[in-house]
């Protein structure tokens, strides 16, 4: 153990020392018990040589025979005798220890008292426990405060702000490293050459930003390109998260702010990065208050008056960071403060086609692997999501002892990542995998028929992935970032074909369709109250209002409980509708859901290629799953629909496979 930081150290060192020299003190010699009238013959003899009067009798030492009186002897004998209560107590036994019978003649016994030897034990005893309290409040408060500078008051280093600093040789991310999201990274590209080369800028009477507002969804990057401009930028960079400023302590928020920017003015020129900013950053005024001191608003307020304290030649750029923009105090990102706001937004196909090249330079790639059929296979996936791919590929080839990753890796980590994990061991009997084969083959049928409006097929199966048993995914041909009314009348459509087609088969239905209600409602419900599709309600919007500010909070509706029965009977309307139409174009390709419900119980996989071979009337002639796996057996019959009055348990998610738009 080494002492040397601190005395906190050395006191617990010679404390602990102290109690164990007082531990062997005060453990005596081995005394041997003796009888009251053994002790008296010993005392009227003369052999006690000294005697120690305690609280239940006598303890002491003596010689054997008359040795104590002529000092002759050496060896001693170690006694105790044990008195009733009380009569060691009397001062007639003390006298008859020090005189004989007559009162006069000394008996030569040395007596002490029972607390002699305890008095500087006691004292330590008492005072050690409250030096080593002593010890601890220095070590932790008097030295952390002495260290801090003063920067937080008594609150020591609470006051300090809790930023990490980072420069270009300690960070190995740069503008190489961020694929997909050309415009912003031009947007930053132009920060960092301004701290680089200021001179160039302010030339024409150019003022420096002073702040960068990256906003984007979760995993588009925006840390990334944050951590990119410390690569690119030879500068200091101040990186902190919006929840470090608060604590339980008021006004240690305020106090971390001002910490950080005087800092990062000592530093300059550098960069200060406030990751989830909104996190302070939200308006101010909003939802339920007591009217006492809001420690978040106080931050708010430090970064707003340490932004606005920029002079024209502070190199000092804040690069901030949110998910929710529309959620921040108006006065933060007003001109002035955050000059420019950089959408980083979700990549498109060539973006897809960037970030899954960036991401798979770590990995060893086999010669199918086509990087392009991937990106298409995954639009709205964020930079994050690709990661994760490519890693989830990579840990599934090793698993498989295979030398490097395939296409199909690459397809199942696709569907893990969006679906979740494949449940090929899950026992299903014969009538759930049946009841589920019919409802994707009907989510299937209608996709097929309904395009263009449709996206294409990429894939049908009844392989439980997640909690859905089942699952009919889709290959968008491009990136969509609006929605026509004609794909979302096809979208719904689809939702409907699961559930109409287990009805028409097996003529029951279950909650398996859960996930096909709701999205098939959401998208109809932003037709007829956000997206103007509604010819009754015409060009208005009834959604909620996100900026709007109520007493408690944001959002709200601004329109009557009229207005609101109107947008119920709209939506309701609309979704009869078409469920009506898909049941009349499902009855007229009865056949059709047939057969590829019977090709699902065989193959129980299916892709773009068997689905558009089995809609022309073709069979399939591929080897089965049970043809893999198990031995020949003789054929038998299967039949394919069961009785209408057998129930079935939850079917999952079977038309889970598009995310909602909007």
């Amino acid at each position: 153990m080494r002492f040397g930081r601190g005395i906190f150290g050395w006191v617990l060192f010679i404390g602990v020392i102290i109690l164990l020299f007082l531990y062997l003190q005060n453990q005596g010699p081995v005394r041997t018990e003796i009888s009251i009238d053994e002790f008296y013959a010993k005392r009227d003899a003369g052999d006690i040589k000294e005697a120690k009067i305690v609280a239940d009798g006598v303890e002491g030492s003596f010689y054997e025979g008359r040795e104590a009186n002529t000092g002759n002897g050496t060896k001693i004998k170690d006694f105790r005798v044990v008195f009733p209560v009380g009569v060691t107590q009397d001062k007639a036994f003390t006298e008859s220890l020090y005189y004989g019978e007559d009162g006069k003649s000394p008996r030569g016994i040395k007596l002490r008292a029972e607390n002699e030897n305890n008095l500087l034990t006691g004292i330590l005893i008492t005072l050690i426990p409250w030096l080593l309290v002593f010890a601890v409040i220095w070590f932790i408060f008097i030295r952390q405060l002495r260290n801090s500078g003063g920067a937080g008051g008594m609150l020591g280093n609470f006051g300090r702000s809790r930023h990490k600093i980072t420069s270009k040789e300690h960070t190995n991310v740069t503008f190489d490293d961020v694929a997909g999201v050309d415009e912003a990274k031009e947007e930053v590209r132009e920060i960092v050459e301004f701290l680089k080369n200021p001179k160039k800028f302010q030339r024409l009477g150019g003022r420096i930003p002073r702040g960068v507002l990256l906003v984007g969804e979760p995993g588009t990057g925006k840390t990334l390109l944050a951590k990119a401009i410390a690569g690119e930028a030879d500068v200091p960079f101040f990186s902190i998260s919006g929840s470090d400023f608060v604590e339980m302590f008021v006004g240690v928020g305020a106090s971390r702010v001002r910490d950080l920017f005087k800092q990062a003015k000592d530093n300059s020129p550098c960069i200060i990065f406030l990751d989830e900013i909104d996190a302070v950053g939200r308006r101010r005024g909003s939802g339920f208050s007591s009217g006492g001191h809001d420690e978040r608003e106080q931050t708010l307020n430090a970064i707003l008056v340490e932004m606005d304290g920029f002079d024209s030649n502070d190199q000092v750029i804040v690069v901030a960071s949110t998910n929710r923009v529309d959620v921040l105090d108006p006065a933060l990102t007003r001109p002035g403060r955050f000059d420019r706001q950089v959408y980083v937004p979700l990549p498109d196909v060539k973006g897809r086609v960037e970030i899954l090249k960036v991401h798979s330079r770590k990995v060893k790639l086999g010669p199918n692997v086509d990087l392009t059929r991937l990106a298409r296979a995954t639009p709205g996936f964020s930079g994050a999501d690709l990661a994760a791919i490519i890693n989830e590929a990579a840990l599934a080839a090793t698993l498989a002892n295979k030398d490097f990753i395939e296409q199909v890796d690459l397809e199942e980590a696709r569907d893990k990542v969006r679906f979740g994990r494949a449940n090929k061991s899950r026992a299903m009997d014969e009538k759930e995998k049946l009841a589920t084969a019919y409802h994707e083959a009907g989510h299937a049928v209608v996709q097929y028929l309904l395009r263009p409006d449709a996206d294409p097929i990429h894939k049908v199966t009844i392989i439980p992935r997640g909690r859905a048993l089942g699952a009919t995914m889709t290959l968008p041909e491009k990136d969509r970032y609006n929605y026509s009314r004609k794909w979302c009348i096809a979208f719904i459509k689809m939702t409907f074909g699961g559930r109409i087609a287990e009805e028409m088969f097996t003529g029951d239905i279950n909650s398996g369709v859960m996930g096909d209600i709701r999205q098939a409602t959401g998208v109809a419900r932003k037709m007829i109250a956000e997206w103007g599709m509604s010819e009754r309600l015409g060009f208005v919007f009834y959604g909620e209002d996100e900026n709007r500010v109520t007493f408690a909070g944001f959002g709200g509706k601004e329109y009557s409980d009229h207005t609101q029965q109107i947008i119920d009977d709209e939506v309701k309307s609309l979704i009869d509708r078409l469920y009506s139409e898909t049941q009349e174009l499902l009855a007229a390709h009865k056949d059709k859901i047939e057969a590829l419900a019977k090709a699902l119980m065989k193959y129980e996989t299916l892709d773009s290629n068997d689905v558009e071979r089995i809609m022309r009337g073709e069979e399939l002639t591929r080897p089965s799953v049970s043809d893999l796996t198990s031995p020949p057996a003789p054929e038998r019959k299967i039949t394919l629909a069961p009785t209408p009055n057998e129930s079935k348990p939850d079917l999952g998610l079977g038309g889970g496979h598009v995310p909602q738009p909007g």
